[in-house]
């Protein structure tokens, strides 16, 4: 036997010692700088190799290209899934209500760790490391149908109130002078944003609205968003690539 290929051997007996098994990958990397390899990969070189690592006790797990795809495929779901449900979340625009911050068809990224990312099949949230304030454009899941999203800006924090006032947000009596807020004109409808109605915001709620006032159906309309249904804020376009931009 070739030393160079004698060396490789030893390596994988040593290591197979240690973990019980070899698998394909282990054999692949011990052979690596092996520049003879060819010679030692035929049928024949690698029945011989597996039956002295069986000799020593040493299982050999070799996976099929098929089985190594399928688990790459799982691995990446889950990796996926891991980080959509504690990190980011991808958001696109379905509707009009954000304009002309946000469009239809914008593609944006909903960023979780600010808040704290909810666990998954509960209403616990991990700590953040920041707070959700006024001005923040929030994705949150819709009251009255959950499995839906919906993208608003929050105006109004729990125990506030809240009128709008010749286009203006008033919160508890004061105008409003967040610029997010007040370079827009918001239209006087629905039961909780009619005209000289002020409207207090429960504790563990926030009141939200669209950017396009006349067009959006937001908190004037159906309400109070509760706090646990927040999934997390708005931080960027990423598509199309002329709308690329920071949010605020």
């Amino acid at each position: 036997m070739h030393p160079q290929i004698q060396e490789a051997v030893q390596k994988l007996i040593t290591q197979g010692k240690k973990k019980g098994f070899i698998i394909q990958k282990d054999i692949d990397q011990a052979f690596s700088s092996v520049d003879i390899r060819k010679d030692a990969s035929g049928l024949l070189e690698e029945e011989e190799l597996f039956d002295l690592l069986r000799r020593e006790g040493i299982k050999v797990k070799i996976k099929s290209p098929l089985w190594e795809w399928v688990e790459s495929i799982v691995i990446a779901f889950i990796l996926a899934m891991f980080i959509r449900a504690f990190f980011i979340q991808a958001f696109k625009i379905p509707s009009g209500s954000m304009r002309m911050t946000l469009i239809e068809g914008d593609r944006l990224m909903v960023n979780k760790l600010p808040y704290g990312p909810k666990i998954p099949l509960t209403n616990k949230r991990l700590p953040g490391f920041s707070h959700w304030k006024r001005g923040d454009i929030i994705v949150f899941a819709f009251p009255d149908d959950p499995k839906r999203d919906f993208i608003k800006r929050l105006v109004g924090l729990e125990n506030e109130t809240i009128e709008i006032r010749e286009g203006d947000i008033y919160i508890n009596g004061q105008l409003e002078e967040d610029s997010r807020i007040k370079d827009i004109y918001y239209y006087n409808r629905g039961q909780y944003g009619a005209a000289s109605v002020e409207t207090k915001i429960p504790k563990g709620y926030v009141f939200v609205l669209g950017d396009n006032s006349g067009s959006s159906h937001d908190s004037r309309f159906w309400g109070f968003v509760p706090v646990e249904n927040i999934i997390g804020r708005a931080e960027f376009i990423y598509w199309p690539p002329n709308r690329i931009r920071l949010l605020k």
